[in-house]
């Protein structure tokens, strides 16, 4: 192992580095670790980014650099996705945090996006079953991207992240049936290119990626948000039909308390849920994995084939 890299991935909701070390076919995930940043927060609605949410992500950054620093790496990557590249004054953010950090923030399109989640989840997979549909839920934007013989033969991404749908339609504590149907309209009524390319595809399974499913998984394991590293992991319909209604019938107070939740996730967990179980029953999946591993590990993914 001759390279270490270090990959910033700038969020919606979270700020996430990896560490790792790798020449040209092997790796080794030395750290991996998260910061709030909320850059939806009060704005994304209306495509803005806020003085507050620059300070935190300049915050989260030099954070992360400590952290770089004490593993020496020879290389760091900031990349940017859904919050910042369909932010009106994007190029504002941009210059602000290249003259805090001395970082050049690279802001990727929704398709490079998704290539990376895609390569990322190929790092964790190895051979990735046909037909299987990778889904990585954010702040911002969702990325699907359908598989057949080992490679992407669609994939698109959609600016209906989490942080957005909150902002469109503030939930009620608990949740009211009446919001569960408005969410799911509100979806469904923008996901037409998916439901029109995918409506006889035959799905083998669902691959879920990024916080929401790690967050899922923490849930039905009764582990400790963060505590437990899944390179693959089964999430049976069963498991995530008790999740779901768990979920659906809870306070802010009581997901507070849930063994598995992480803090930034919250919120946001209740209308991840609706869109998975959604997603799901529109599309006939019977089978759902979930991988820590997304765009992150697919930048790592380039440095270790390229």
């Amino acid at each position: 192992m001759n390279q270490t890299i270090a990959i910033i991935d700038l969020g919606t909701n979270t700020c996430n580095l990896l560490i790792a070390e790798y020449d040209n076919s092997n790796y080794l995930i030395l750290y991996q670790g998260k910061e709030v940043v909320k850059l939806g927060k009060n704005g994304i609605d209306k495509n803005q980014l806020t003085s507050d949410g620059l300070e935190r992500a300049i915050l989260a950054i030099r954070k992360h650099q400590e952290r770089i620093k004490k593993h020496n790496a020879d290389k760091t990557i900031i990349i940017a996705t859904s919050a910042i590249r369909e932010a009106v004054n994007k190029d504002w953010f941009q210059e602000k945090i290249k003259e805090n950090t001395g970082l050049d923030l690279l802001v990727v399109s929704g398709e490079k996006e998704a290539e990376l989640i895609f390569k990322g989840v190929k790092l964790a997979f190895g051979e990735i079953e046909d037909h299987s549909l990778i889904l990585d839920i954010g702040g911002g934007s969702n990325e699907f991207i359908l598989t057949n013989a080992g490679q992407p033969i669609w994939k698109e991404s959609f600016p209906l992240g989490m942080a957005r749908i909150i902002e469109q339609i503030p939930p009620s504590d608990p949740i009211t049936p009446e919001e569960i149907t408005k969410i799911n309209d509100w979806f469904e009524s923008r996901l037409e290119p998916l439901w029109n390319r995918l409506q006889n595809s035959n799905l083998s399974m669902m691959i879920g990626c990024s916080g929401a499913f790690d967050t899922l998984a923490d849930l039905i394991d009764q582990t400790d948000a963060g505590s437990k590293t899944r390179i693959m992991q089964e999430v049976t319909i069963y498991d995530f039909n008790l999740i779901y209604e768990k979920l659906i019938a809870s306070t802010t107070a009581e997901r507070m308390k849930m063994k598995g939740m992480e803090p930034i996730r919250i919120e946001m967990i209740v209308p991840s849920v609706i869109f998975i179980k959604m997603v799901t029953e529109r599309l006939k999946i019977h089978k759902i994995f979930q991988t820590d591993f997304a765009l992150r590990e697919g930048v790592l993914y380039d440095h270790i084939f390229n």
